[in-house]
């Protein structure tokens, strides 16, 4: 039965599955960031360690089949990073990252702007910009949550 589920397993598969799996949870942080559901799936552990577990099992492959120090690779420059990602195994590992690291920023554009009010409207464009674009998301936040809650402040 392991086996079946390893041979279903492809990096192709836990890419679609990663990649369509955190739709609903951004779903949640845009329809409805005040629900029970929301709270209890995407403001807590569970979206996180969802996409940890996979992450885990591409290091697992990465260390099982491939040199784990050619990861370095990437601090030699744009060559490094290129030449990286033409890995399949790394670029998914890098994507999943990148979808952890925007839901986890999407969840607390959620959560600080409840703090601050800020009106639904502009933490909906706020949030569809941190799907898409990740940090240009959180800085269209920032821009915005600066005027609702009259500060800056930087360590929040």
């Amino acid at each position: 039965m392991i086996n079946n589920l390893l041979d279903i397993l492809t990096y192709e598969n836990i890419y679609l599955i990663a990649n369509w799996g955190v739709v609903p949870f951004w779903l949640l942080l845009i329809i409805s960031p005040n629900h029970g559901v929301t709270n209890f799936f995407v403001q807590s552990i569970i979206a996180p360690l969802l996409l940890a577990v996979a992450y885990s099992f591409v290091a697992y492959n990465i260390f099982l089949e491939e040199n784990i120090l050619d990861s370095f690779e990437l601090y030699n420059g744009l060559n490094g990073l290129y030449s990286m990602f033409s890995n399949e195994s790394f670029l998914l590992i890098f994507w999943i990252h990148f979808l952890a690291i925007s839901l986890f920023i999407g969840a607390w554009i959620s959560r600080d702007s409840q703090k601050y009010m800020v009106p639904k409207f502009f933490v909906t464009i706020s949030l569809i910009l941190t799907y898409f674009t990740g940090p240009v998301g959180l800085l269209i936040y920032w821009f915005i949550r600066i005027f609702f809650a009259k500060k800056i402040n930087f360590n929040d």
